[in-house]
């Protein structure tokens, strides 16, 4: 079959879908990705077409972080799912037999495989319908309400989902030729299976027959790739060093939070790998390497301890390696994972990052490593982990379609 993947967003965003893509691929499927054009060589290093939809994500970030008012926060909104939608519409016409789609362009997704007559699973990497075990991510209280309370907020979280696309599909379901009134189901109606392990969010029993918990899907490393010398060299140099990276946050705020980092790992007397980020973090002193984009999978099992906001992505790669997290949550999901992770008992309680400085970083990483029980944990939870297969359940119900 031809097969689309749909996603919108920054890095942990698309990475896993690589993974899951290159499964199909080599399940004998044609596989394409489409995604915004910063990912155009991550996609394609990883063997899978490429096809650009507009926006930068990144830039977006920056444009709300400057934005004088909230009308003009919402016109960048508006703007980016505009474009966001003509790319949707236009790789589905692009030629496929199957849409998968990530949880963000979603609506959008659904709305293109309707008029195209082209069927949609949904692949998301966050829990994305209510229930009354626990608030979904994004919850305005993420503590737990009680079931009657935890559904409230989490079909609040739908409604701000659904508001966020609302214009674009409508624009887009006018434009197609479709009917005003888009289906009403949250989340389409085609299958759903979520990519995250059901050991760290088991399946509540309230969610609809249709959606899954398929486990993770693990982002492909990209061909022919090699780990820099530096960062060879600089492992082998001394113990096992602290991993701090906070993936698509904070963009702008390099200097600052450089320093930062840099004085809390001198408190905490420990070596360093810093990632990059949009945030622009950068390395100084004999003990802290500075490094750009590259497979966790890779990195995190040579590491101490990872130090990261909790994004879904970074969440798993630190589970998968089996090494004690500290997460520093900033927004949206992150807040979610962060409570999970302390939760399973793999790392201690969240620093949430508007309360970061450098003497509590510096200090909770000497929690996190002193506490042999972190690595324990995090360690026994990882071989179980990785006997799951989160991509086997999406493969077999492609294959149980047919061809089309």
């Amino acid at each position: 079959m031809r097969i689309l993947i749909i996603t919108a967003g920054s890095r942990g965003d698309v990475a896993p879908f690589t993974g899951l893509g290159r499964r199909l691929l080599d399940a004998g499927h044609q596989v394409a990705v489409a995604a915004h054009p910063s990912f155009a060589s991550l996609v394609g290093g990883c063997g899978l077409e490429h096809r650009p939809v507009p926006g930068d994500p990144q830039e977006l970030l920056r444009a709300w972080s400057r934005a004088a008012s909230r009308e003009e926060s919402r016109a960048l909104t508006r703007a980016y799912a505009d474009g966001l939608a003509d790319g949707v519409a236009e790789a589905v016409a692009g030629g496929t037999d199957l849409v998968l789609t990530a949880f963000g362009p979603a609506p959008l997704s659904w709305t293109a495989g309707e008029a195209f007559d082209i069927p949609v699973i949904g692949t998301y990497l966050v829990p994305a319908f209510a229930t009354g075990q626990f608030p979904l991510p994004g919850a305005r209280d993420a503590n737990d309400l009680g079931p009657e309370g935890n559904l409230a907020a989490g079909r609040a979280v739908e409604r701000r989902a659904e508001g966020l696309f609302a214009g674009a599909v409508t624009r887009l379901r006018a434009r197609l030729g479709l009917p005003a009134d888009a289906p009403s189901a949250p989340g389409g109606t085609g299958p759903v299976f979520h990519g995250f392990s059901p050991l760290v969010v088991a399946r509540p029993e309230d969610w609809p027959s249709r959606v899954e918990v398929a486990g993770y899907w693990w982002p492909a490393r990209p061909n022919r790739w090699q780990p820099p010398a530096e960062l060879v060299d600089f492992l082998q140099a001394g113990s096992p060093p602290v991993f701090i990276g906070f993936g698509s946050m904070a963009p702008g705020q390099g200097e600052q939070l450089s320093e930062l980092v840099a004085s809390a790992v001198e408190r905490a007397g420990v070596r360093a790998v810093v990632q990059a980020g949009w945030a622009g973090l950068s390395g100084c002193g004999d003990d802290v390497l500075a490094v750009g984009d590259l497979p966790h999978d890779w990195l995190f099992p040579r590491t101490a301890a990872v130090v990261h906001h909790a994004g879904a992505g970074t969440t798993a790669a630190g589970l998968r390696a089996g090494v004690p997290s500290l997460p520093v949550p900033v927004m949206a999901d992150q807040p979610f994972w962060a409570s999970r992770l302390y939760q399973l008992g793999v790392a201690p309680r969240p620093l949430p990052f508007q309360d970061l400085t450098a003497e509590a970083l510096g200090d909770a990483i000497n929690a996190c490593l002193s506490e042999p029980a972190y690595r324990r944990r995090a360690a026994a939870l990882a071989h179980r982990i990785a006997a799951e297969d989160g991509a086997t359940p999406v493969l077999a119900h492609i294959d149980s379609r047919g061809a089309p």
